[in-house]
């Protein structure tokens, strides 16, 4: 049975203050994040936010090799980009980026710190607004005015607004709520920035061990494939990785198949995976927890194949088709041309 589905969440909005017209004496400072490779793309849309609170817009880059996220930021319209290329910044350790960034707040004196909602953000901030001794806002979905932002609450569930009272506000940005920003103007100017002395013996950066793959990164994939518990096994998420193949789409997972240990967790999407917005979600055997809704639901169009009818996937879905997936996952791959 395929039926057409109206797209809705409930939605609690609580305003906490009024606005206020934007200060031209705001300054923002972005935390860039990157590889030392490339860019990640969510802090584009990180600079997009900024933008909102004011010209002034600053991009604090830290790493092995910050020359590739350096160029990418001075073309898309900043004020300046900060580089601080330093081995002690190597893996980007909370612990070495925090004193960078707090020297760096009190030599340009920033108004607001942003960085995107991605495992760096989430993993640097809370120190950087600790050591400044003020709050941090999660999730920022709208910037009303240099006071006051739009953010969820409840794994999404509710819309919140609220009024910073610190001097210097703190922030994740939620990329899936801005646009990107694009190349304009004359590329800013790169200034090098020293070190800064930090206690090397808290911690420091051992090895990592990324998983290669040849389809997109689900992070920035325009069409993702997704499977939860009802896939009952990791071999089972074969037919997934077929039907990816032929739409040229990422594979991601539920937080429920992630715990069973049937993919590896750099594959969940929610509230505490990642958070995406493709083109195109198709959601098989994945019941629709908030958790998982989180990280999805801002999707342009998502499609359900579940055999419950009464799943609540089917609630935010744009098409749902219920079935068994083992039926017809398989003839959707052999449908789609190579």
């Amino acid at each position: 049975m395929l039926r057409h589905l109206n797209k809705s969440l409930p939605i609690l909005r609580a305003s906490l203050s009024s606005s206020s017209s934007s200060s031209r004496f705001a300054s923002t400072l972005v935390l860039v994040d990157h590889n030392d490779e490339e860019l990640n793309p969510a802090t584009l849309n990180t600079i997009t936010a900024a933008r909102k609170i004011g010209a002034d817009v600053t991009c604090l880059i830290a790493g092995t090799n910050v020359a590739p996220a350096a160029e990418a930021c001075s073309a898309v319209g900043v004020s300046r980009v900060l580089a601080a290329q330093n081995d002690v910044y190597k893996g980007v350790l909370p612990e070495h980026i925090t004193p960078l960034v707090v020297d760096a707040q009190k030599q340009f004196n920033f108004t607001h710190i942003m960085a995107p909602e991605t495992a760096f953000g989430k993993n640097v901030l809370p120190c950087i607004a600790a050591k400044l001794d003020v709050a941090q806002f999660s999730g920022v979905l709208g910037i009303n005015d240099e006071n006051t932002f739009v953010r969820t609450l409840y794994a999404g569930n509710a819309v919140t607004t609220v009024k910073a009272l610190d001097a210097i506000k703190v922030m994740t940005i939620r990329g899936t709520a801005f646009e990107p920003a694009t190349p304009e103007g004359a590329a800013a100017a790169v200034t090098d920035i020293p070190a800064v002395d930090t206690d090397k013996s808290l911690s420091h950066w051992v090895s990592q061990e990324l998983t290669e793959s040849d389809r997109p990164d689900l992070a920035t994939a325009g069409i993702v494939v997704s499977g939860g518990r009802g896939l009952k096994s990791g071999e089972n998420f074969e037919l997934l990785y077929s039907l990816a193949e032929k739409m040229n789409a990422a594979v991601g997972a539920s937080r429920a198949a992630v715990d069973a240990g049937y993919v590896p967790n750099d594959m969940q999407i929610g509230q505490t995976g990642k958070m995406i917005a493709p083109g195109l979600y198709v959601a098989v055997a994945i019941s629709g927890a908030i958790q998982h809704l989180a990280g999805m639901k801002d999707s342009k169009t998502i499609v359900a194949i579940n055999k419950d009818p009464d799943a609540p996937i089917f609630q935010v879905a744009d098409y749902g088709l219920v079935a068994d997936l083992f039926k017809v996952v398989p003839e959707l791959t052999e449908k789609l041309p190579s």
